[in-house]
């Protein structure tokens, strides 16, 4: 089975390579290198994992890529919240017509199947918790909307006869993040690292549901194994985390005393987030394995 991962040289794009190469698959990624790391970089040419440099607008390039292409998993995307909402038409440009380009290319070269990596963003805030994927969609960010216009490019071009399976994505961690567009577990262990206690926006009390990436990656793995199609899955853990006890547990892990610094919210900022991963366990199977503390552990050794 050939695999193309669009962003592949990306945060969660590289550890899905990586991933699925340890596993059997013959993976090739793509990826513009504009928001790329060389420690993403390193670690695909210590893989021997094939990397082609373009953009998903290009789509004659992508299509020369996608001949023989059985999957693609389209990891490719702008990631900042906050930048969404200073460029919201770049957002929409990369994220919304970058994925149109990359589905077309797919359903002319006959791809038996699509993965699109969504985000939790497009749910907005929760009316109801755990959130299901029946849960009603209305994004605050242009990052989100982008996301959810997304899904509804993919799932148009099914109707062309390309098979796709969305996966909406928590709050993803694991090694490679780019500091630039990290989440909050970077921000904070960023800063134990150097013996100072994290920031917090707010009382702390906020819960999010954190990832690890490889268990995001076994997810996409069970989606090809299980045969799949016409899916929409969360992929999350199914826990809630205060914000603030994750910012205890990275400062014991470095041996930081005291207390978190507690600054005022951030306005626009959701109270509680996490998802009900029930449909994704008995479609899949999916049960993640790596749980928070394992995992910042597991950073602060590659850091």
């Amino acid at each position: 089975m050939k695999i193309l991962v669009t962003g592949g040289a990306g945060f969660i794009g590289h550890n899905l390579a990586i991933y699925l190469r340890s596993n059997g698959f013959n993976v090739i990624v793509a990826d513009s290198f504009e928001r790329s790391t060389g420690f993403a970089a390193k670690r695909l040419q210590e893989e021997n994992i094939p990397v082609v440099r373009t953009s998903i607008m290009n789509m004659e390039r992508i299509s020369v890529l996608l001949k023989e292409t059985d999957v693609v998993i389209h990891a490719a995307a702008y990631v900042d919240v906050a930048e969404s909402v200073e460029k919201p038409l770049m957002y929409f440009e990369n994220n919304v017509l970058g994925t149109a380009s990359v589905a077309k290319a797919s359903s002319e070269a006959g791809v038996k199947l699509f993965v699109y990596l969504s985000s939790a963003a497009v749910y907005g805030n929760p009316v109801e918790l755990p959130i299901s994927e029946n849960h009603p969609t209305k994004p605050i960010s242009p990052y989100g909307l982008s996301k959810l216009m997304g899904e509804e490019v993919v799932k148009l071009f099914s109707t062309y006869g390309l098979k796709q399976v969305v996966l909406r994505l928590f709050n993803v961690y694991g090694p490679g993040q780019n500091a630039t567009y990290a989440g909050v577990i970077t921000r904070f262990l960023e800063r134990v690292r150097k013996g100072l206690p994290p920031i917090v926006y707010g009382d702390g009390e906020q819960t999010r549901d954190f990832i690890h990436v490889d268990d995001v990656a076994e997810a996409v793995k069970l989606v090809l194994e299980k045969r799949c199609v016409d899916e929409v899955l969360n992929i999350g853990s199914g826990n809630p985390v205060k914000i603030r006890d994750m910012a205890l547990i990275t400062m014991k892990l470095c041996g930081v005393d005291g207390e978190p610094i507690h600054v005022g919210e951030r306005p626009g900022d959701i109270k509680h987030s996490y998802a009900d991963i029930s449909k994704a366990r008995s479609l899949l199977g999916f049960k993640p394995r790596i749980g928070l503390e394992h995992g910042l552990r597991r950073m602060l050794e590659q850091y």
